[in-house]
């Protein structure tokens, strides 16, 4: 009797031991389960974090730069799931060095200054072309009798030089004329003082910028004669966007969007300009410039982004001639000492990346 009881005990302890057992086993599998869903969870969370990415301008906040701004503004590149900070330029700041250096992830600057950086074998490689012209011009006052180039012979002609004289050193060149000899080839001041109080001949400006301040100081447009880099075949190309190749490796999406938001904005700019004047000048330091000033050079930036005639589903892409012709005048004079294997210096895979439907 007493071996039946307990043996019928231990049954019953048998039985709830395995009970308890298999509410375990239960429990940690559900235990398991749950973290995986949280985990799932908690990867979709964090994959609808924007991205950042950081801009690196050439200059201060002006209308150079509007499509950027305006894309920032109007929240395209949030809309791409990007969170970008754009971070201004100055005369102490090289973009490249930024980028290079991981401070910043996309550059503006012109093409010149990246094939430097390149040879000194920083990891940037061209992802867009913004500037489809260059907007270097040589201005003169009809006083000073300077129709063409060949008329620069004997003449005072300025430049900022740190890099934005070989246009103009190629033109001399066009024309046989020694800079050291057949005229005085000075460097030029920021400001158009120089050129206003007669101390040039013929002095550098963009069309965008320095122009224009020769007209807003008084000198009527009739008053001056023109030499156009894109006219006599030496023009270099200029804005353009470029990233930290071992940074794109990883992040050619990323970059697709942010090109893609970015040729937005300059679309809005170049559609509504004194819209995108407007959001310059939210950014733009006080009393460093006017709204009327930015307008001008908004609508002339619009001119060399599109240029007359040009395939508007070409926006944003690098022309391989033009780019070769910058890399050409850049060994012929010494800003690179070889030349340039353009079939890694830029790419277009960002803007197809870019062009195609989200």
């Amino acid at each position: 009797m007493k071996t039946k009881r307990w043996n019928r005990r231990m049954s019953m302890l048998l039985a709830v031991v395995l009970s308890l057992a298999v509410i375990v086993a239960g429990c940690g599998s559900s235990s398991n389960e749950n973290t995986s869903a949280a985990g799932q969870t908690g990867s979709a969370e964090a994959s609808t974090e924007p991205v950042t990415v950081k801009l690196q301008l050439k200059w201060v906040p002006q209308a150079q730069f509007a499509g950027y701004y305006v894309a920032l503004d109007k929240g395209y590149y949030k809309d791409e799931g990007l969170n970008v900070e754009i971070l201004p330029g100055g005369p102490d700041i090289v973009p490249e060095q930024q980028v290079a250096g991981g401070s910043a992830d996309i550059g503006v600057d012109w093409v010149a200054s990246l094939l430097t950086s390149q040879e000194q074998e920083m990891p940037l490689v061209q992802i867009a072309q913004i500037f489809q012209k260059s907007g270097l011009v040589l201005i003169s006052k009809k006083s000073a009798h300077i129709q063409s180039p060949a008329d620069l012979k004997g003449k005072k002609v300025g430049n900022w030089m740190g890099g934005n004289e070989f246009e103009v050193l190629a033109l001399f060149d066009k024309y046989k004329l020694d800079p050291n000899k057949d005229l005085s080839f000075t460097k030029q001041g920021f400001t158009m003082d120089q050129f206003l109080n007669g101390e040039l001949d013929a002095a550098s400006a963009m069309t965008y910028n320095e122009y224009q301040v020769a007209i807003e100081s008084g000198v009527k447009a009739d008053d001056m004669n023109v030499i156009d880099m894109n006219k006599e075949g030496v023009a270099m190309l200029e804005d353009n966007l470029f990233a930290n190749s071992e940074w794109l490796a990883n992040n050619k999406e990323t970059a697709a969007k942010f090109v893609r938001a970015s040729l937005k904005g300059w679309q809005d700019a170049i559609n509504d300009p004194e819209g995108a004047v407007d959001i310059v000048m939210k950014q733009a330091e006080s009393g460093s410039t006017t709204k009327e000033h930015q307008l001008k050079m908004m609508q002339e930036v619009a001119k060399l982004i599109l240029p007359e005639g040009f395939d508007k589903a070409k926006m944003g892409y690098t022309d391989g001639t033009m780019f070769k012709q910058t890399a050409d005048i850049a060994l012929q004079f010494g800003v690179i000492k070889q030349a340039s294997d353009t079939q890694k210096a830029y790419t277009n895979e960002i803007m197809d990346m870019a062009t195609q439907s989200k």
